[in-house]
């Protein structure tokens, strides 16, 4: 079975942007909502193909991107999306991993499983290598819960690829 082609360029920014083609409309939004809140540019393309492969190619592709990119190496938010709150925390390790408390497998949103989200997520730390923890820490619709996962990933990561300025008593 071959890769799924995908590519993906991360540019830090003032403001977070995004261009998108994966094929699934809620994860180009959800990717979308990632870079705004990390303050970062995306530009993400997946080839066609089918959707389990484009959320996987996808993962891996954004996550290269980071790995290549890492500068602090980790990073933390707590981020709000109506009524849902997801806390993430995230580190630069030798073999990555997704670790969560969040379990929607059952869910649908706009015509997707949600699970989607924890395929993508997952591929997205292996390809990293990063240790991404995501809690869900109040939450029931998954709309909102998904905005706020995506939101606090894409802070943590704006940390996390951002270079540590030394202490303003360091450099005196």
């Amino acid at each position: 079975m071959s890769e799924t082609r995908s590519e993906a360029r991360i540019t830090l920014g003032l403001e977070g942007a995004a261009g998108i083609e994966t094929g699934l409309p809620v994860l180009d939004h959800l990717v979308g909502e990632l870079a705004q809140a990390g303050r970062f540019r995306v530009a993400l393309e997946v080839a066609p193909g089918s959707a389990d492969e484009a959320v996987t190619a996808a993962g891996r592709a954004l996550g290269r991107a980071i790995a290549a990119r890492l500068a602090a190496g980790v990073g933390w938010a707590m981020l709000p999306a109506e009524e849902a709150l997801a806390l993430v925390a995230l580190e630069r390790v030798p073999q990555g991993r997704l670790v969560t408390n969040v379990d929607f497998s059952d869910e649908r949103v706009g015509g997707v499983a949600t699970d989607v989200a924890a395929r993508f997520l997952e591929a997205l730390a292996v390809a990293a290598g990063i240790n991404l923890h995501v809690r869900l820490v109040e939450g029931t619709d998954p709309q909102h819960v998904l905005a706020a996962i995506f939101k606090a990933v894409g802070a943590a990561l704006g940390q996390a690829l951002r270079p540590v300025q030394p202490d303003a008593e360091e450099a005196t």
